[in-house]
């Protein structure tokens, strides 16, 4: 809706006047913020120089004490005052080259109609109550996000305001500059949206406070529920929604909860650079971030060698004919299921009856304690114990047995040679250390009486240190074998799986998991069953400090891994975000409907949203990608419309080469800063990227690429996830490559990528996956001529 020359004349002034006002509070506080961080360093440097230290009498030592609480006070005032005045600050400057982008016009019952200007941080006006921008996250601001012009309300900690809507205004304000501005009917006008989504791709996602929907606003202001659940067709918002959602539960509960008690589970390293500016952007600091691979890697890589999941799938999308192949695929999907799950309780529950395994207690080749004798310790014990509980009972007990083991082997032949290699100045130091310590524990002791038996005592005690250290670690539970037991006794597992029956290809699943097992490794599906099985019995290792969980990609996540975050997490909440169409892996799981993510807090916790608006990509990108899944109506593309997608027919691969070299120089031409080709593989990508290195300046992405930049690359498409470019350019869209049902969603999300082109190239026939789409959809091309089919 189109603004009146005289009413746009009074918005520019007064975003003048509200950027004059930032100004002048910036040029005010700036000196002051200098002066404190000078002030704190001063302190910090000459702390002690003001510290009166004497410890003479008990009146010296209160005075010292006090002088030095009394610095330190001092101090802590002073970093307090610069941090909240350096935050302050970063706010303003930050809102100086855009204050804010929207407006509503908001009269309640009884009242003045208040305008409200939101943006991405409050400003107050100089008497500290009067707003000139509200940030977009208070409770007055959710009604930019919800409703059009008319009746509405909000919530707030004292109940529910009603009122009427009179106006909503929508700005784009560049470096101080008003460039767009409009009245809009809907939530937020298509034509912010239009400006805000043809812009080129970055190389870190952006916030999108200007331009959140209705439907996204739910996400971001949802503090009810234990669990929430994102089901979000691809480029509808989802990951960005949920970091703003972060920002939102940042500032609603800033006195309680911080950064760094949220962590985001991400798909890849590359992914956390990728998110990493929004929540600075929106004056946040950054959550935690990882991914479930590194937390793997801490707790097992000292023990086995992991398999990660990129080479899981790179093994599953080039093996099909190797041997044991469909065993494989079967273990994997049987692994990460929840029938699994179920055998792996059973099978706790057995070892609290019988089963457990121990490793011997070896001390210089010799069998201290059996591990048959731990055995015939730990059950023992009584049997209502908690499994977890009973290893800890038989911690005790073999440090006690350690103990009188000590001091028997204190005799042994060995201790006197140990002490004949011993040189003077270690002897005399070894000495003195443990003579200084026996004199602690008797006053009385006579060193010259028992000089051998110090050095004895000292020396068994060095040796059994290893000893001490291993039952302190509880390795003397055998948990690998504990693992394999499993796959070695048939009729034990027949038994735990109950009803469930043994799964097809088990003898194939068994034998390679064994045969990890034994050069001592790992394959990305036993991973989390193996340490979810050991924290079952050697109890469960909890962090209580996060209060918040927030899983990207989820439906890449197994029943075991959501149940592991649920117990390592046991005072979070959890926010998960994916899409099924995208489940690339063999161990994908759904979110909505009856799935272990929906059941892990119960109905009564869990919320789903389902996101079917896709922004990324234009509308021609959209209509043809969504044809190549069954069930892919009810995704709705913005109306915002480019190039149909180009599909190429190349007659040899040095002429699909050239085409690709041709077609990125004239994507850059026409301002695309962020080009992808994206490959099936790993071997594929480095193929590409050797052809092409020495005609384009371009960057192969691994799965150990740390940082996303703009600029062209070439990534395998399980990498691409999560990330969006301005074009795609899938490298092989032929049969060759494309055929198998399972990589039907792998090739769907390569395409869905792209925010303004794509195109794929093929030498030889298509893939399947292409020809079921309308020939309507998109350009066919072959070298030297178009068909538009």
């Amino acid at each position: 809706m189109s603004i009146a020359p005289k009413e746009r004349d009074l918005e520019l002034e007064r975003i003048a006047l509200v950027i004059r006002k930032l100004q002048e509070r910036i040029a005010d506080i700036e000196p002051s913020v200098g002066s404190l961080r000078d002030q704190v360093v001063d302190i910090r440097t000459h702390f002690w120089d003001d510290v009166t230290v004497n410890f003479s009498t008990e009146d010296d030592a209160v005075e010292t004490y006090l002088s030095m609480k009394q610095q330190a006070d001092l101090l802590s005032e002073r970093e307090r005052t610069h941090r909240h005045l350096s935050n302050q600050l970063k706010r303003m400057k930050r809102l100086v080259p855009s204050p804010y982008f929207g407006r509503i016009d908001f009269k309640e019952a009884g009242l003045p109609t208040e305008k409200v200007y939101i943006g991405v941080a409050s400003f107050l006006e100089d008497d500290g109550e009067t707003f000139l921008i509200y940030d977009w996250r208070t409770p007055i601001a959710s009604l930019y996000y919800d409703y059009p012009p008319g009746p509405a309300e909000y919530d707030t900690p004292g109940g529910l305001v009603q009122g009427t809507m009179e106006l909503k205004r929508q700005f784009v304000i560049r470096d101080g500059s008003l460039r767009f501005i409009f009245d809009t009917g809907v939530t937020i006008g298509d034509d912010l949206l239009q400006q805000v989504l043809s812009q080129g791709s970055d190389s870190q996602m952006k916030t999108i406070v200007a331009t959140i929907q209705k439907e996204q606003n739910r996400i971001i202001r949802n503090d009810r529920s234990r669990m929430l659940i994102v089901q979000g067709a691809a480029g509808s918002g989802k990951t960005s929604a949920a970091l703003q959602r972060v920002a939102y539960l940042l500032y609603k509960y800033r006195e309680t909860l911080k950064a760094d008690q949220m962590v985001l589970f991400s798909p890849n390293p590359m992914f956390n650079s990728y998110v990493s500016t929004v929540l600075p952007e929106l004056g946040e600091e950054n959550m935690q971030q990882t991914t479930f691979q590194e937390y793997l890697e801490h707790r097992l890589s000292r023990l086995f060698q992991l398999e990660d999941p990129f080479e899981q799938i790179e093994y599953l999308l080039t093996a099909e004919e190797e041997p044991g192949y469909v065993g494989r695929v079967s273990g994997i999907q049987y692994k990460a299921s929840s029938a699994f799950l179920q055998v792996i309780l059973n099978y706790k529950a057995s070892l609290e009856r019988e089963g457990m395994l121990f490793r011997n207690l070896r001390f210089r080749g010799r069998v201290l304690i059996s591990k048959d004798r731990m055995k015939e310790q730990f059950y023992s014990y009584d049997s209502s114990i908690r499994l977890a509980n009973r290893v800890i009972l038989l911690q005790e007990w073999l440090r006690s047995e350690l103990v009188a083991l000590e001091a028997v082997e204190r005799q042994a032949d060995w201790v006197r040679e140990e002490m004949d290699y011993l040189d003077t100045e270690q002897y005399q130091k070894a000495y003195n250390r443990a003579r200084k310590r026996l004199k602690e524990q008797d006053p009385t002791f006579n060193d010259s009486v028992h000089e051998e038996e110090v050095l004895r005592k000292m020396i068994v005690q060095e040796q059994f240190k290893p000893l001490r250290i291993r039952i302190k670690q509880l390795r003397f539970v055998d948990a690998p074998a504990l693992y394999g037991q499993l796959f070695e006794r048939r009729e034990l597992f027949e038994e735990l799986a109950g009803p469930g029956g043994v799964p097809e290809h088990w003898d194939d699943v068994c034998s390679q998991t064994l045969e990890r097992l034994s050069r001592k490794a790992l394959a990305y599906e036993d991973a989390t069953p193996y340490l979810y099985l050991q924290e079952l019995v050697e109890g469960f290792r909890t962090n209580r400090i996060v209060r918040h969980v927030v899983i990207d990609e989820a439906q890449d996540f197994s029943a075991f891994q959501y149940e592991f975050i649920k117990r390592l997490f046991p005072r979070s909440r959890l926010t998960v975000l994916g899409d099924f169409n995208q489940a690339i892996f063999a161990h994908a799981t759904s979110l909505v409907e009856d799935t272990p993510v929906a059941r892990l807090f119960g109905e009564e916790e869990t919320e789903t949203i389902v996101l079917t608006r896709s922004y990324r990509s234009t509308l021609e990108i959209v209509e043809f990608t969504k044809a190549m899944l069954p069930g892919m109506q009810s995704i709705e593309p913005f109306q915002r419309t480019g190039g149909k997608p180009v599909v190429l027919i190349a007659s040899s691969a040095e002429a699909r080469i050239h085409r690709i070299v041709q077609d990125v120089q004239a994507l850059q031409a026409e301002g695309m800063n962020s080009v992808a080709i994206i490959c099936k593989t790993a071997a594929e990508s480095q193929a590409a990227y050797e052809a092409l290195m020495e005609r384009l300046e371009l960057r192969l992405i691994t799965k150990d690429t740390a940082t996303f930049e703009r600029g062209i690359h070439v990534i395998p498409a399980y990498l691409a996830k999560g990330v969006e470019f301005d074009a795609v350019l899938l490298y092989d869209a032929s049969d060759k490559t494309y055929r198998r049902e399972n990589e039907r969603k792998l090739f769907y999300t390569a395409c869905t990528r792209a925010m303004h082109r794509l195109r794929l190239y093929a030498v030889g026939e298509l893939s399947p996956f292409v020809r079921v789409v309308d020939p309507g959809l998109f350009v066919k091309e072959e070298i030297g001529r178009s068909i538009y089919a």
